[in-house]
């Protein structure tokens, strides 16, 4: 009788399992970042398990996937890219490739991309040596981080929204109300970031990888980058880096956590800004985006 119990309770668990597993596979959709994983939860809600590939603290820009991540894409219901992100640039023709009945969603679609320019220290075509000995690099000097923007978010958000009614048709009226919710925090992020940038009289930060493009186009700042062609600054653009910075009363040095901190700190002690380090691929979005800004505006009263 205790045997017979044992094995009909193992029969219930074996069979829990195996339902959960094929609800959790035919009901994932694939993201490449963090900030995806944020705005297509809050559309998705309980209709959508999201998978990030890119895990935090690691670059979109050389990253490579592992074999198990690489099988968790393909048993997810579709992925949804960002546009021209490094990674993407590698991997998204073997992902088709590898998985020919894979929907994949652009959700920068209608987004008006902004080019690399050298006059903020950003250069055409940035490359990084992956693991693989692929480069990873901007695809035409596009600059990929829309998300780091409000218009970015409107963007992914809208796409987002699409995609997800496309995938499942049955639930349009619930992933509509979460977006009209997202859209409301993402106006309200913008009032928030608009009340801490208006009254600053210094409008240029210094930055060590250009993730804030977009950023600073949308709030009139002036972002000088540290990175130089994706590599480390020789000592004369490090000079030329610094006076620049002087002549435009820069307050604050940004680093990523992802990049090495030596030449953020020298900048930092040579123009006597304030090092702040920021991760603008954090989950929570708004979050971060508020904090940048706070970073400035406290930049202005030290």
């Amino acid at each position: 009788m205790k045997y017979t119990r044992i094995y009909i309770l193992l029969t219930v668990l074996l069979l829990l399992t195996a339902c959960g597993g094929k609800q959790a596979g035919g009901k994932v959709v694939t993201v490449t970042i963090e900030p995806q994983r944020f705005f297509a939860e809050k559309i998705a809600g309980d209709k959508f398990a999201i998978h990030c590939v890119v895990p935090s603290g690691q670059s979109p820009e050389t990253y490579d996937p592992t074999p198990k991540q690489m099988v968790q894409i393909g048993r997810s219901a579709a992925y949804l890219q960002i546009g021209y992100i490094g990674f993407e640039q590698v991997w998204m023709q073997k992902i088709r490739e590898n998985n020919p009945d894979l929907k994949i969603f652009d959700v920068s679609q209608g987004m008006q991309f902004m080019k690399d320019t050298e006059e903020e220290h950003q250069h055409e075509g940035h490359q990084h040596e992956a693991g693989d000995g692929h480069h990873h690099h901007h695809a035409g000097g596009v600059d990929p981080h829309i998300w780091s923007s409000i218009e970015g978010a409107k963007v992914i958000a809208w796409n987002t929204l699409n995609a997800f009614i496309e995938l499942d048709k049955e639930n349009t009226e619930y992933y509509w109300k979460n977006y009209n919710d997202l859209l409301a925090e993402i106006e309200k992020t913008d009032a928030e970031i608009r009340q801490l940038l208006d009254p600053l009289a210094d409008r240029t930060f210094i930055i060590y990888h250009p993730a804030l493009t977009y950023f600073a186009a949308e709030f009139d700042l002036t972002q000088l980058c540290i990175e130089m062609d994706g590599k480390e600054p020789s000592p004369a653009q490090l000079k030329q880096l610094v006076m620049t910075a002087k002549e435009h009363h820069t307050k604050v040095v940004f680093i990523q956590q992802e990049f090495d901190r030596k030449n953020a700190e020298l900048i930092a002690k040579e123009t006597g800004c304030r090092l702040v380090v920021i991760n603008p691929l954090d989950y929570h979005w708004n979050t971060e985006m508020i904090h940048i800004a706070k970073a400035l505006a406290d930049g202005q009263t030290d």
